[in-house]
């Protein structure tokens, strides 16, 4: 499954990483499986991101990967992302993403994503960071790039 399903009518959540193969094109299958998850969850306008994730994504698109975008290419390229809902940083989502760490023995930054997905009532959270159709309560994690 690598597109947003249209069957499914829930909220999907992105990842930072699925925002950065689809912004830094280093592998032609990611890259494209990862345009097309983007385009899909911005046209069904399902797509759910958060403050986190635009964060993770400018400093890994300027400065991890191989090719790196310039500051304000990045910035403009997030600034599309504007168009998708923004899980905003909250007190109660931090709590939570505690409470998910140490009922699932995730790490502190993955159990945020979960806890925006959970947030934003998302069916879906698109990552390769987290194990493929594992479920976290309401919310089952996609990873798009398993061969």
């Amino acid at each position: 499954m690598n597109a947003v399903d249209p069957a499914d009518k829930g909220r999907c959540f992105l990842d930072s990483n699925v925002i950065v193969y689809a912004m830094a094109p280093s592998d032609p299958f990611k890259f494209g499986t990862a345009r097309n998850i983007l385009a899909s969850a911005v046209e069904s306008r399902r797509g759910v991101i958060s403050a986190q994730v635009l964060g993770e994504t400018f400093v890994t698109v300027t400065r991890k990967v191989p090719n790196p975008l310039s500051r304000e290419a990045a910035l403009a390229s997030l600034r599309t992302l504007a168009c998708l809902r923004v899980v905003p940083l909250t007190g109660d989502l931090v709590f939570r993403a505690i409470e998910l760490q140490g009922e699932h023995q995730l790490s502190y930054w993955d159990a945020l994503v979960v806890a925006a997905a959970e947030n934003a009532g998302c069916a879906t959270l698109w990552s390769e960071d987290l194990t493929d159709g594992r479920a976290y309560g309401s919310v089952t994690v996609r990873n798009p790039f398993r061969r």
